[in-house]
């Protein structure tokens, strides 16, 4: 999964997260590095660890107990119950998009449960290019087809941005 998909989870999140939320901005930085923080298990290939292990890439990262855990440290942080909840479901979202993609060896949802890798039996998202390769023409198809696929979720995030310029225009 490419940057778009993460990016399109965190946003729509920072919607869902709501109204009552006074700094939105804030908000949506801070999921959206949550939604990208699964990936960095991408540093074990540094230390030699291989991708198949439990701490390789799409690993213990990018299962449900990570997100839980990091709903958890965002409620002990912050004492923000729906804060937290957004975390812990944006963390989620990563590895599910991630078992949305056609390459790698799947996603590891249930760990430590189990090491056992999961890809969703619909796959229509091309695996990305890792690193400076998105940067390419295969990582902006990519990015092109991750719009295709989430542009119900791209629309609700932007709604109210898009209804909000609507009224401005007719209030002139």
């Amino acid at each position: 999964m490419a940057s778009i998909g993460h990016l399109v989870a965190s946003a729509a999140a920072t919607r869902l997260y709501g109204p009552s939320d006074q700094r939105p901005a804030r908000t949506f930085l801070f999921l959206t590095a949550l939604s990208f923080l699964p990936d960095l298990d991408v540093v074990a290939f540094a230390f030699g660890i291989p991708y198949a292990s439990d701490f390789g890439h799409r690993g213990a990262t990018h299962s449900f107990a990570f997100a839980m855990i990091v709903g958890f440290i965002t409620w002990a942080f912050s004492g923000r119950h729906r804060l937290a909840i957004a975390a812990g479901l944006v963390t989620a979202s990563h590895a599910v998009l991630d078992a949305l993609t056609d390459g790698g060896l799947g996603v590891a949802l249930l760990w430590p449960l189990s090491s056992e890798r999961f890809f969703s039996p619909w796959r229509p998202l091309p695996v990305a290019p890792i690193g400076h390769h998105f940067l390419s023409a295969r990582g902006l198809a990519v990015a092109l087809t991750e719009v295709v696929v989430m542009l119900p979720l791209i629309v609700y995030a932007v709604w109210p941005w898009i209804a909000s310029r609507w009224r401005a225009a007719d209030a002139r």
